[in-house]
C-alpha cells in the first residue's frame, strides 16, 4: 500500500513563506522554504520563516529542498534552517543555487550540499524522480517540479505566467507541460495570488510603456526603487533608459553584485556604457537605482527620505519612481512613503495595482495550466485563503469535481492511500511562526515581543540600591533611572516619593533578619509595589528592573 501525504508548513492564507512537504512512503520532498516581511506589530523583527521543527525531527527522512526560484517568498528560509540540518541537499536552478549562495557565509555554504539542476533534466530518487520544468515569472530559471510516483505525478508550479512575448531566458516549455500532462497527474499544486483577477496576467505584467512615460515627462534626476531579484523589470528599466541620453548609477553593494553577475552570466542585457558612477549621482539625467532588503520592504527609500542616507539627499526637483505594484501587505508601508516623499516637495510615481501585475497567474492562466497538466485533484496553494478559494473555483470552472478540489491551510495533511484522497484523514502537522531579528537565527518568541512592546508603550523604570554586605543597611541609593516613562524635569516629585517606597519595601523584607536576605523576594516586590505605584499616578505600567548589590 502506497501513502502519499501533502501539507504546507507556510504559505496557505498567506502571502509569503512558501514551504509545501510532499511525503511519498517516509521520503520527504520539500519544494520552496522562504520568508515573508514581518507587519508592524511585531517590533524590530526583520522577517519571518515558518516553524520547521517537522523537518528537524525528520531529516534523516528529507530528500532535498527543491527551490523554484530565487525570490525571498520561496527560498529565504534556506539559510536559516540549514543552519539546524548541516549537509542538507537543496536543489535549484544556477541562478538560484548563486543567488543563495550570496546570502550564505563560507561556514554556511559548507554546511549545505548545493546541487544545480537543468529544466528538462530528469533526478532520480530509486522509484521515484523529479523533472524541473522551465516556466516564466520575473527572474530566469524559473522551475516547475514534476515528482514522479507509482500512483501518479505530484506538479508543482511555484511563481508563473504564461507570455509569448518573454525571451528564451524567461520562456515556459508549454509542449513539456502538455506531455507530463498526458502521462497522468494524481494532483497539481498551483498558486492563487491573482486567482480572483479576470483573464491572463500578461500583458499587464509589462512596464515599459509606463517607464518610458516616466522618464520622458521628468527632466530632472529619478531615484527608482526595484525589487530585489525581480530581473525582469531591471531589464525593461535598462531597455528603456538605453534609448535616452540618461545614466544608470547602482546604489548598494548587493545590489551592484547582482546586476553585475547578471550582466556577466546573461541574465541582463545592457551596454555598460550607460551605468555611470558616485560622480553622476546628483545630475539631472542619473536614474539612480536602489533595492529593497530582506526584512522590510522600502527600507533603503525610507532611509534616503530621513536624510540618514551617506551619498543621496531628496530634492524638490527628483521623482522617486516605485517600479513594482503594489501587492497585499504592503499598502500602508507604501502609503507612508508616498506621503513622506510629497512633504519633502519631490514627486512620486508607482504603479497602479490594478493596471499593472506582477508575474503571477490571473484566472485565464490558472485555467490554462489546469488544462495543460490535466490533474486527477487540485490543491490551490499560496496566498490568502480568499485567494485559494477563487483558485478551487477556477479549477470547478474547467471541470475539476468539488469534491477533487483540496482546500487547506497550514499543518493540515492531504493524504492519498494508492492514488486516492483518503477523506478519513485529519492528521495535522505543527506550524508556527520563526520571527528573526538581525543575524540571529533564533526564534524572538512572544515573551520577547510582550517585553519590547511594553517599553515601547510605556518605557522603563531602573531602581538600584547598594547594602552593607555586613548590617545589611542601605549605604547608597536607592537610584532611579527612567527611560521613555516620565519627563524627569517635570516630574520629581514623583520621583521623590518612588525612593521613599522604595527604602521603605527594602528596610521591610530586611528587617527581621540582618544577616541573610531573600534579594529574589525583594525585586519582586519592589516591582509589585512600584507597579501598583506608578498605574495610581500614571495609569502606566512601565517595565520594572531592580538591581540590588552588597559592598
Amino acid at each position: 500500500m502506497s501513502k502519499i501525504r501533502i501539507f504546507s508548513l507556510g504559505g496557505l492564507n498567506e502571502d509569503g513563506k512558501n514551504l509545501y512537504v510532499v511525503e511519498v512512503d517516509r521520503k520527504i520532498f520539500v519544494f520552496d522554504a522562504g520568508s515573508k516581511y514581518d507587519n508592524d506589530r511585531n517590533l524590530g523583527i526583520d522577517y519571518i520563516i515558518p516553524n520547521y521543527e517537522y523537518l528537524i525531527k525528520n531529516k534523516k527522512n528529507i530528500v532535498g529542498i527543491f527551490l523554484t526560484h530565487g525570490h525571498q517568498s520561496n527560498m529565504g528560509a534556506v539559510v536559516d534552517i540549514v543552519k539546524s540540518i548541516p549537509g542538507l541537499k537543496v536543489y535549484g536552478a544556477k541562478l538560484t543555487l548563486d543567488i543563495l549562495k550570496s546570502e550564505m557565509t563560507s561556514s554556511e555554504v559548507s554546511k549545505v550540499n548545493l546541487i544545480e539542476v537543468k529544466p528538462h533534466v530528469k533526478i532520480n530518487f530509486g522509484r521515484l524522480a523529479v523533472f524541473p520544468i522551465s516556466i516564466t515569472h520575473s527572474i530566469p530559471d524559473s522551475l516547475l517540479y514534476v515528482l514522479y510516483t507509482k500512483d501518479g505525478a505530484i506538479v508543482y508550479t511555484g511563481d508563473f505566467v504564461f507570455d509569448s512575448t518573454v525571451t528564451d531566458i524567461y520562456k515556459t516549455d508549454i509542449g513539456k507541460l502538455a506531455y507530463v500532462g498526458k502521462q497522468g497527474v494524481l494532483c497539481l499544486l498551483s498558486e492563487s495570488l491573482y486567482a480572483e483577477r479576470e483573464g491572463h496576467t500578461s500583458p499587464n505584467n509589462r512596464a515599459k510603456a509606463f517607464i518610458r512615460e516616466v522618464l520622458t515627462k521628468s527632466d530632472n534626476r529619478i531615484i527608482a526603487t526595484v525589487f530585489p531579484a525581480h530581473f525582469y523589470r531591471i531589464q525593461e528599466l535598462f531597455d528603456e533608459i538605453a534609448n535616452t541620453h540618461r545614466k544608470v548609477v547602482i546604489m548598494g553593494k548587493k545590489l551592484q553584485e547582482l546586476v553585475s553577475y547578471a550582466k556577466d552570466n546573461g541574465y541582463l542585457v545592457y551596454d555598460k556604457v550607460i551605468v555611470g558612477d558616485l560622480s553622476n549621482l546628483n545630475d539631472k539625467n542619473t536614474v539612480v537605482l536602489i533595492s529593497d532588503e530582506k526584512g522590510k520592504p522600502f527600507l533603503n527609500l525610507q532611509r534616503i527620505i530621513k536624510g540618514f542616507d551617506k551619498y543621496i539627499k531628496i530634492k524638490e526637483t527628483d521623482t522617486i519612481f516605485i517600479t513594482e505594484p503594489i501587492y497585499d501587505g504592503i499598502e500602508k508601508a507604501t502609503a507612508e512613503v508616498m506621503d513622506e516623499i510629497a512633504m519633502l516637495g519631490a514627486d512620486a510615481v508607482n504603479l497602479s495595482n490594478k493596471k499593472h501585475l506582477l508575474h503571477h497567474a490571473s484566472r485565464e492562466d490558472l485555467m490554462l495550466m489546469i488544462n495543460l497538466i490535466n490533474p486527477q485533484y487540485y490543491f490551490p496553494v499560496r496566498g490568502e485563503y480568499r485567494y485559494q478559494l477563487a483558485n478551487a473555483k477556477v479549477a470547478e470552472d474547467v471541470g475539476i469535481p468539488k469534491s477533487n478540489i483540496i482546500l487547506k491551510q497550514n499543518g493540515d495533511v492531504a493524504e492519498f492511500i494508492d492514488g486516492k484522497l483518503n477523506l478519513k484523514c485529519f492528521d495535522k502537522v505543527k506550524v508556527g511562526d520563526i520571527l528573526i531579528d538581525g543575524n540571529n537565527g533564533e526564534d524572538v518568541g512572544d515573551l520577547v515581543l510582550k517585553d519590547r512592546e511594553m517599553l515601547g508603550e510605556n518605557g522603563i523604570v531602573i531602581v538600584s540600591c547598594t547594602l552593607d554586605k555586613a548590617t545589611k543597611k542601605i549605604m547608597g541609593g536607592p537610584e532611579i533611572l527612567t527611560r521613555g516613562f516620565i519627563y524627569v524635569k517635570d516630574n520629581q516629585d514623583l520621583l521623590d516619593e518612588t525612593k521613599e517606597l522604595c527604602v521603605e519595601i527594602i528596610k521591610k523584607n530586611i528587617k527581621d533578619n540582618s544577616t541573610r536576605v531573600d534579594y529574589s523576594n525583594v525585586k519582586n516586590d519592589v516591582r509589585e509595589k512600584l507597579g501598583q505605584f506608578f498605574y495610581e499616578r500614571t495609569e502606566s505600567k512601565p517595565m520594572i528592573i531592580t538591581v540590588i548589590q552588597e559592598v
